[in-house]
Order: C-alpha cells, then structure tokens, then sequence
C-alpha cells in the first residue's frame, strides 16, 4: 500500500503534509464522508432534493444561473423553501449571469422573502474591480450537507439530445462532517462582501463523525493563490502518478514547468482538456502551450465529447482535488474559487477509475515523427497506423497549385482517420495559430481605423471618460478619507 501523506509517524510525511498546509493555506480536516458526483443531471437531483428537504437555511452561490428550466426549478424551490420559513440565501455572479437572468427572475424569490446578492457590479472608482469574479459553485443545507462543484445552473449543462448534443463531462462533491462548516465559511465571506453579513445559527451539536475522510476546503480569494501554491507542491512531490482534467488550461510557464520536470523524473504525468470548447480562444491558447508539456513526456488528450467541464486532479493514488479552479491565471489569482483536496485512498480510486474511463472518450495528442535532413526517409514511430499514414502521405515540391491543395488535404485525412483508428492525433502547427489571428485583427483594426477613424476614436474616448471618471472618484474618496482620520487625530488629542 502507497504510503499516506497522513503518515506523521516519518518526519518526512510530516514535513509533506505541514507543507501542504501552508501552501494551501488551508487545515487539514478528518472525519468527513465524500461522495463523488458525475454529470450536471446527477448534481441538480441531489441538489434539488437537499433543497427540498432544508429546515433552517439554504446557502446558494454560482457563476452561472441561468433563465431556462433547470434554473427556474432551483428558483422555484428555493421559493417554496422560503414561503416555509427557511432562509434562503442566493449569490450570483454579475457577468456570469449577464444576459442569463436578471431581476424580474429572482422577483419571486424576493418577494417570498428570499435573498439574492449579486456579485461584483461594476462600481465607480474601481475601474479594474469587474475583472474579479465568482466563479464557486457551491451548495450548503442547514450547515449540515454541503456541495461543490463545477456545474453551473443551466440547461446547457445537460446538452441537447434533439440535436445530437451530448451532456457536459462535469464532476464534483457530495459533503458531511466538518468540512461543511468551512464551506459555509466561504460562502459567508462572499455574502459579507456584497452586503450585511449572514446571521449566527447555534454552533452545531457534536456528533459522531459521518466519515473518515481527511481533506481541506480551499476557498480561493483573489491574489492568495492558495490553491496555486498546493498544485506546484503537488507536481513536486508526486511520485508516480498525476491525472489532471481542466476545461480552461492556460499554463502558465512555473506550473508547465513544474508538470514537464516530473515527468521528465518519471512520473505519469497526463492532461485532460476540451477538443472542442465553449470558449474557442481559450482552446486555441491551450493548444499553442501542448509542445512544451508532450516534450518533456507529459501525455495530452482532448475530450471527444460537447465539453468537459470538470477540475480535478489525482495523484500517486492517494490524493485528489475537486472544485471549481482551472489551470489559469484567472482562476488561481483573480478568482474566489472553491475546490476539496481529499487525502483518502478509496476517494483517490474512485477518481481515478473516472479518469480512465474519461479517457476512453478521448484522443491523444502526439508529436509529429521528426524528418531527417535532406528529405530522407522518417524516423519509424514504432507500428503506429496513425505515424505510417501520415508518412504515406508526401507533400511535393512546389505545392501550392492544386496538387499541393490535394496533398495537404490528404494528410489532414490521414491525420484524421488515423485518431480514429488509435485515438491518437498529430499535433499540427499550433503555434502559428494565434499568431495568425492576431496579424488579422491588427491589420482590420489598422484598416478601420485608416478609413473610419471616428470609429476607432469614439470607444478609446469612452474609455478615456469611463477612467478619468474612476479615478476622480478614487481620489475624492482617498481625499474624504483623509480628511476623516486627521479629524479623528485631532478629536482624540
């Protein structure tokens, strides 16, 4: 059996899990139960039926609320839920929502006496503040069952069977024991900073543990980087295994440095990202930054399916992170984030047989066979079909009349139905990609702004006007809080 980074009888072990608390910012926390929940239909059923059931307090924040069928079934309940007299809590992201529900959507909630926060308006004297989002998914019942997630409230979640939409790939956690109270914890903080504070409940009464689970609630905030810190430690110390899934990968150069030099060391590194995406610049700036990670022996594959959502990781067996976090700047920096990183081996398994059977849906990405000098024949791949039809297809020289076209169609066949016969792709030139889209955005801007300069002139001095504005503010706030502490100075002496 792997050894546990709970084992504080090694100094070593002692120093690992010290160290994951630091890094975190966060204690590690014992006898809880961790159920693992997969796909946004298994999410709203339990969170609907915990709804349902509350007593005292329902404790609701999401980046994604959305106007359809799903979120009107949340609405509704959470009505019928404060009608009885429980409180009822709801905190909503501004851009998350913008567009996806407004407030003649909550007005029933209101008026039933609910509460809806939202998050982040922007606000005069902070022209920047609106870059901050909320970007939890969290679901807390009468202090006692909590969730968290990467499931957004939205149909979209659950695909489109008429069109031959399949559901999102999503993944995410069922709680009980004392986790649940720093999950309220978190939610609390974010009620407190769009408003009054929640009210105080009678502490809980001790009760046997529900689970033996060991993990810690990091509540990311922005700039505490809490959970960056945790996944370096990780890539660090791994040993034989890390599985990483994320929608919205965007490594920066430490963490793809620390992910190259464990696999480089030997350990099992592999990555999970969307083959197609919701947000297709964030694919393409996810793809330009493959090369570097399949290099140093990291293996990568895209998802086949409509989107995969999820945000976990696992290592050695014997931990485990699920929440809302992706690898990016946004979400370990700029984001209030929330994620589990569970030290139990039984939770780490379970995640890790998801993991495989993920990647039974997806395709690996490989590097093209390097061709030797002077057109020389390729260097063999071992028997791969996906490298031998690649090879059979060879561009000629001159190729740019219609022999050249038919060429290049016929290796981009080639590459195709090769991931089809070994889920594996060649790795095309990526890098260009978002060179190229730069150059045409550049080059129509200096056009527009060559013929049409009002155009290009009118938004920069709406922007000028929108930050001088701000500023303004700030500066007349500074000023009156001056003014404020010098009279308060001078009343005290």
């Amino acid at each position: 059996m792997a050894a546990s980074p709970l084992d504080t009888s090694r100094p070593d072990r002692l120093i690992a899990a010290q160290a994951l608390s630091r890094a975190a910012g966060a204690p590690l926390l014992t006898g809880n139960a961790v159920e693992l929940l997969i796909d946004a239909a298994v999410h709203y059923q339990r969170w609907l039926a915990a709804i349902r059931h509350a007593r005292q307090r329902v404790l609701l924040e999401n980046y994604i609320i959305r106007d359809d069928s799903v979120g009107r079934a949340f609405r509704d309940a959470l009505v019928e839920r404060a009608l009885g007299g429980v409180f009822v809590a709801v905190v909503c992201d501004w851009v998350g929502c913008l567009g996806q529900s407004g407030a003649a959507f909550w007005k029933p909630l209101r008026d039933a006496g609910g509460q809806v926060r939202v998050f982040n308006r922007p606000q005069l004297g902070k022209p920047f503040g609106w870059i901050s989002r909320d970007h939890r998914k969290v679901l807390v019942v009468d202090g006692e069952l909590g969730f968290l997630s990467g499931v957004c409230i939205s149909e979209k979640w659950l695909g489109d069977p008429s069109r031959g939409v399949a559901p999102w790939r999503d993944t995410g956690v069922a709680l009980r024991g004392p986790a649940v109270a720093e999950v309220e914890a978190a939610f609390a903080r974010s009620w407190a900073g769009t408003g009054a504070p929640l009210p105080r409940w009678p502490a809980a009464v001790p009760q046997e543990p529900p689970g033996k689970v060991a993990l810690r609630v990091i509540a990311t905030e922005p700039s505490t980087a809490g959970l960056y810190r945790l996944d370096q430690q990780i890539a660090a110390m791994a040993r034989k295994t890390l599985w990483l899934t994320d929608a919205y990968f965007v490594g920066v150069a430490p963490y793809v440095q620390a992910l190259a030099a464990a696999a480089r060391d030997g350990v099992d590194v592999r990555l999970l990202v969307p083959g197609s995406s919701d947000i297709p610049m964030v694919a393409g700036m996810s793809r330009s930054g493959y090369r570097p990670l399949l290099k140093a022996g990291v293996r990568v594959f895209e998802w086949n399916g409509s989107m995969i959502h999820a945000k976990t990781a696992v290592a050695d067996g014997i931990w485990a992170r699920v929440g809302s976090s992706n690898l990016n700047v946004a979400s370990w920096l700029g984001n209030r984030e929330i994620d589990v990183a569970v030290e139990d081996e039984g939770f780490a398994r379970q995640l890790a047989e998801q993991y495989e059977i993920d990647l039974g849906n997806a395709t690996e990405i490989v590097l093209a066979p390097r061709r030797r000098i002077r057109g020389e024949r390729v260097q063999r791949s071992g028997d791969d079909p996906a490298v031998r039809l690649r090879r059979a297809v060879r561009r000629p020289r001159g190729g740019n009349g219609s022999s050249g076209r038919a060429a290049a169609s016929a290796l981009r066949l080639a590459n195709t139905v090769g991931a089809v016969l070994t889920d594996r792709r060649v790795l095309g030139d990526t890098d260009t990609s978002p060179l190229v889209v730069g150059t045409v955005v550049l080059a129509v801007i200096a056009v527009i702004a060559a013929l049409w300069p009002a155009v290009i002139a009118w938004p920069l001095a709406l922007l000028a006007a929108w930050f001088a504005l701000n500023l303004a503010v700030r500066a007349w706030r500074t000023r009156q809080a001056h003014r404020e502490r010098r009279q308060d100075d001078e009343d005290e002496s």
